[in-house]
Formats: C-alpha cells, sequence, structure tokens
C-alpha cells in the first residue's frame, strides 16, 4: 500500500520543518512538498497531486479560509486545518476542510512531537479516507417539524466526530424550540467545544451551550459535552434531567466519549430517548447505541451515501444498533416522527 502524499501549508519556517521532520518518520506518510502561502501551495498542488494538505488558517497574502474557499469548488482535497485557539476553524470546516487540530506550542519539544503522533497523525490518516464530495450544504427535506407530545421526558441523544461540526449544525439548525432536550458529544479539543457551542446558539432556534456540571436538560436546549478530560453523562434527580462532566479515563480512545454518554442515556432515559449516531471514523457510540436501543430508545444512524467518514454509523448499524439509516438531510424529519410516536 503506497504512502499518504501529504503537503504543508504553514508560513513559519521552524513548525512547518518540524512537522516535515515529525511527519516522515511514520512511513505510511510521504511528505511531498511545502508551502508558506496558498499561492505557493496552488502550485504545489497541481505538482505533487498530494491525498491530504495540512493548512494553517493564518497564513501571508490569502487567508486559511479564503484559500479553502477558492480551492475546493476546483480541486477538491481533504484539508486538515491546524489551528490556534480561534472560532475561525468553523469557517474553516465550514468552507470544506474534513477536520482541524489545536496548534501546539512550539517551545515545548515534547509536546510538540506527541501533538503530531498522537493527533494530526491520526487526523491525516482519516482525511485520507473521507469523501470529500459529502463536505457540502445540506439541502434539508421537508416542511417545518412540530411536536405532538409534550418533550419534558424524553431526550434525544447525539454522537459524530469526524465531519460531525457541520452535520450536526445541519440537523440541530431544522430543530424548533418545542425538541425535547438534547445532549452531545463531538469529538474536539479542549476550548474548542465552548466556541462551537457559542456558533450554534447565534446559528439555531434552540439554546445551545457548553455543559457543566449539574445543568439541566431542558426542552429547547442543547448542552454540547466539554472537550478534553471530562465524560459527560445523562442522570436523573428527583425526577429532573440533569448532566455531569467528570475527569475519566479515555474510551475508545476518546474523552468524551460517545459510548458514555449514550450508556448513561440508555440508564437514565431508557425509552424515552432517540440516540442519533452522525459521520466520523472508528466505533465510538456503536455500543452505546445498542444499549439504548436495548432499553427501549428509538436510534438514527447517518448513512453511507451522505457521511464525511462512515465509520461510527457503519459499525452501529453492523452491530443492529440503528433502527433508521437515513441520509444526513432526513434525519431532523426521522427524529420528530420518532417522538411524536414516544
Amino acid at each position: 500500500m503506497r504512502p499518504i502524499k501529504v503537503l504543508i501549508v504553514e508560513d513559519s519556517i521552524v513548525f512547518r520543518e518540524l512537522l516535515v521532520q515529525n511527519l516522515s518518520k511514520d512511513p505510511a506518510i510521504q511528505v511531498v512538498g511545502t508551502a508558506k502561502d496558498p499561492f505557493e501551495a496552488r502550485d504545489a498542488i497541481l505538482a505533487h497531486k498530494p491525498d491530504v494538505m495540512t493548512l494553517d488558517v493564518e497564513l501571508p497574502r490569502m487567508s486559511g479560509i479564503e484559500f479553502l474557499k477558492k480551492l475546493m469548488p476546483q480541486y477538491p482535497l481533504p484539508v486538515v486545518v491546524i489551528s490556534s485557539l480561534s472560532d475561525k476553524v468553523f469557517d474553516a470546516l465550514k468552507a470544506g476542510a474534513v477536520d482541524f487540530v489545536a496548534k501546539p506550542a512550539v517551545s515545548n519539544r515534547k509536546q510538540l512531537e506527541d501533538f503530531i503522533k498522537n493527533e494530526l497523525l491520526v487526523k491525516i490518516k482519516i482525511a485520507s479516507t473521507a469523501k470529500i464530495s459529502n463536505i457540502k450544504k445540506v439541502v434539508m427535506e421537508g416542511q417545518e417539524q412540530h411536536l405532538s407530545v409534550k418533550g419534558n421526558n424524553l431526550i434525544v441523544a447525539i454522537g459524530a466526530s469526524t465531519g460531525g461540526t457541520e452535520a450536526i449544525c445541519d440537523v440541530v439548525k431544522e430543530f424548533g424550540t418545542d425538541i425535547p432536550g438534547i445532549v452531545v458529544v463531538q469529538h474536539m479539543p479542549p476550548g474548542f467545544t465552548k466556541m462551537y457551542a457559542k456558533r450554534l446558539n447565534e446559528q439555531c432556534r434552540i439554546t445551545v451551550k457548553e455543559a457543566e456540571t449539574g445543568d439541566r436538560v431542558l426542552p429547547g436546549h442543547m448542552l454540547i459535552a466539554p472537550g478534553g478530560d471530562r465524560h459527560m453523562r445523562l442522570v436523573k434527580v428527583n425526577g429532573v434531567y440533569q448532566v455531569e462532566c467528570k475527569p475519566g479515563p479515555r474510551v475508545n480512545g476518546h474523552c468524551p466519549s460517545v459510548d458514555v454518554l449514550f450508556d448513561s442515556v440508555a440508564k437514565s432515559a431508557g425509552a424515552s430517548a432517540v440516540g442519533i449516531i452522525l459521520t466520523g471514523m472508528g466505533g465510538d457510540g456503536a455500543k452505546g447505541l445498542l444499549a439504548m436501543r436495548r432499553a427501549g430508545a428509538r436510534t438514527i444512524g447517518q448513512d453511507e451515501s451522505t457521511c464525511v467518514v462512515y465509520g461510527m454509523p457503519k459499525v452501529a448499524y453492523d452491530l443492529g444498533a440503528v433502527q433508521h439509516q437515513e441520509k444526513l438531510s432526513a434525519i431532523a424529519g426521522r427524529t420528530y416522527a420518532l417522538l411524536n410516536k414516544m
């Protein structure tokens, strides 16, 4: 199997060289070129035809986001963005990037090497399998949905990874304030989940925030698990749904983990829940969704034709955890249809 051809676009000479040196240590990676700005990157893409490009957001002569907007329609290419803590990364994902990583401090050599080995390399390998044609604006189906039942005792749980930031946005934009309380795990570095929640809160009709222990799960509200070292669980205290965000070891390589959330929803909400598993690499969430289904919950999985990476939904489907497999544009409608039967 031939190595993954990677183009590095980074204006810092020091960081660029460190990326080249460390990425080249992996036999599955071939760094075919580097560029310090989008104009050099354009020429390098044509010359080397890379499988994956890493891209800094802040670049001279043209921002990484503007470059993505010009590049993707003409030359669709899996892109992993390397970003400092900034909400600009979500503009990059909207413009067509597959995923992103948080930029570490160059001064800490050990931290940098761990970042490249444990985060960037993994993202590059996942990006090389992504369906770029599925990174596009989704045209949602149907008319505005409404609940015919009261959602106070119902829960919607969502899990996603690669490609999930935009997929979650597409689904929850269709939800009205009558939707039951929503709990979400989206694999994301620490710090970014708060910005993501703020962004969704501004774009959606429902209220969205990064979760904190003790937050109540209320109708018309969505809680997103904080990125970092804490798992989020659903609990029921005096008949009221709340979340707990507590430190714990990685599960399926992730913290927070979708499986941990879904398992807690199965225990606390049982048949009063709808579980949704969206695009992402690996199998996190599959067993948890199966636990939800066995507890009586209704379950939905995103179909292969609309996933950026058909990993998590496929594993869940193969396990028998998915009752309804839907393209992304139909998931919101299916969610309302299931809720209205509960």
